[in-house]
Parts: C-alpha cells; structure tokens; sequence
C-alpha cells in the first residue's frame, strides 16, 4: 500500500485475517464476525496470509502494529470497536488515510438485516467515509442527522453528511432542519419547538450506533474556520478550558461539556457520554489529539477509527 493509495488491499485483509487466527487464536466463525464478512471468505482470507509468506513467527505486514497498537487502545480506553491503519507519513491528508477504514467500519452496520437507525455527525472525516463508501442498498436502516444542516449565512452547511450517504447507500434519511448554532437561545428553542424537528430530535437521541468526527478547539478550530464561532467566543471556550467538540458541543480536556457559550444555542443533539450503544469516532492527526484524549476519558466515544501516529499519542498521554 503507497502513500498515494490508502484503499485496503486483499493482502491488508488476508494480513488481518491472519493476525486474528496465528497469534490472537481466534476460530473462523470469531474472524468472520468480528470483520463483517461471511465463515468462508475468513478461511480463504487466513489460508491466503499463509500463502503469501505474510505469516511467520510473526505477522510480515505492517498491519500487525497497528494491530498491537488496537489491543493497546482497546485495553486503555475500554473501547468496544477499534481500527488503527498505518500513517502516511508527515504532511499528508490524515482524513484520507482513515476514511477507507471508517467506511468499512459503517458498512459492517449497513450490512446488518435488522433495521437500525444510525446517527451521524458531520465534519471532513466524515465526508471522506461516505466518499470512500461502496454504493449498496441498505434501505432497512434510517439515517438521521446529529447536527443542524443550515450555515450562518443561511446555505446548507458545507461538511453535512447524511443526504449524501442515503444518496450513496439508497436508504430513508432525516436531516436536522435547524442552524448548526442559532444566533440566539430563544431562537434554538423556537426551532426545537416545530413538530418536525421534535420528531427527529426523538429519533436522533434514540440511535442505535453513531458515527462521529471530533474537533480541535485551538485557534484553527473547524467551528471558528466554518463561521459558527466568533474569535472571542472561541477565545472564551479556550479560557474555560475547551479541548474539544462533537457535533458543535465543546468539551473540556476531561470530555465535560461546557455549559455556557455556543453549548446553549447548538442545534442538533448532543451525544452524551457512556452510551450503551456503538459511539464511534472518526479523527487522526496531531491537532486532533487532545480532543479524542478527552472524549475517550468520559466515553464520549467508545469506538475510534485513526491512524498509528495519533493511537501512539493518545497511549503516550496521562
């Protein structure tokens, strides 16, 4: 896999396959269920890492450490879902190296018979895994939108996710008609107070497994860079303490939210932490860092997607 070319390959599978089986000892039943994937493709996926020499007294692939590093993520965090994908080396796009593993981590829920609804949130990351999202048909699943579509100047907001995703998997969706952060606390509630958009706050808090980016809340945060969030009012949140924001609420550095500023006009809803549902973050990169630190603190998130460098941050933090 080049640098150029972060698509999974069948060796990167096989590879997988064959970590699960030689050195985690899982059966062939364990490994289709924990990749998504059918008991016969596990046996041809294992019978191929051998094939190819991948398999020796350990894994001959670069995927076996991040595969050390998921176990480490998994024992630190108590994260119920993790994937870690090799870096692509200093000034390239993060976002594009894990957005091949973000899709395939939503597919294994897309895949699923039984009918879910999946909350998303918004943000470059998770534009890259709709992106790199194979066309199927899921429409057994509903898809509903965590955070307001509507920008500042009254244009659907550029980074919204959910219409391209029931446009890419041909499944009923639900966008959340109202401001990503309204000018006022009264105008928020007027919002929350359409029968509509009550309807989709209820089946928004009520999702069976979210999908969300996390943002930085240094001087580049996406919020101040996208006009949701005035230099002072950052400046305010940054004073407080903020390390962090999911769906358009800040955190603090312990994944406490912050309850004064653009917290009381956000639209949308707010993840809460300790769901007993999937909660999965989609984020890498340095600058992201402290922000996915603190969301795992409080379980903000209990499933990550990111790349080696910023699983080897995140293990390094106190």
């Amino acid at each position: 896999m080049s640098r150029a070319d972060p698509e999974p390959s069948l060796q990167d599978e096989a590879a997988r396959a064959g970590w699960l089986y030689y050195v985690g000892g899982m059966t062939q039943d364990q490994i289709a269920a924990e990749l998504g994937i059918s008991r016969q493709r596990a046996q041809r996926l294992v019978s191929r890492a051998m094939a190819e020499g991948l398999i020796h007294v350990r894994l001959n692939h670069r995927i076996g450490a991040c595969m050390d590093l998921e176990a480490q993520m998994r024992d630190r965090f108590g994260l119920r879902r993790v994937r870690v994908v090799p870096g692509l080396g200093p000034g390239a796009d993060a976002v594009a190296g894990i957005a091949s593993a973000a899709a395939a981590e939503l597919e294994r829920f897309l895949r699923m018979p039984e009918p879910l609804v999946i909350g998303l949130g918004t943000g470059r990351a998770l534009r890259g895994l709709v992106e790199a999202l194979e066309p199927m048909e899921a429409p057994q699943h509903r898809l509903v939108s965590l955070i307001g579509n509507i920008a500042p100047d009254g244009s659907a907001s550029f980074f919204d996710v959910v219409m391209r995703l029931a446009d890419r998997v041909m499944a009923p969706h639900y966008p959340m008609l109202v401001p990503v952060v309204s000018s006022t606390t009264a105008e928020r509630a007027a919002f929350h107070a359409l029968a509509p958009v009550q309807r989709v706050l209820e089946l928004a808090r009520g999702a069976d497994v979210v999908f969300i980016g996390l943002g930085q809340m240094s001087d580049d945060a996406p919020l101040h860079q996208d006009g949701f969030v005035s230099a002072a009012e950052l400046a305010e949140m940054q004073a407080a303490g903020a390390a962090g924001e999911v769906a358009g609420w800040a955190f603090d550095s312990q994944g406490r939210y912050l309850d004064f500023g653009i917290n009381t006009r956000t639209g949308g809803v707010r993840v809460e932490p300790g769901l007993d549902r999937p909660a999965i973050g989609i984020a890498a990169g340095a600058t992201k860092v402290p922000a996915i630190h603190a969301a795992l603190k409080s379980r903000i998130i209990n499933g990550l997607v990111t790349d080696a460098p910023t699983a080897q941050a995140l293990l390094t933090r106190g």
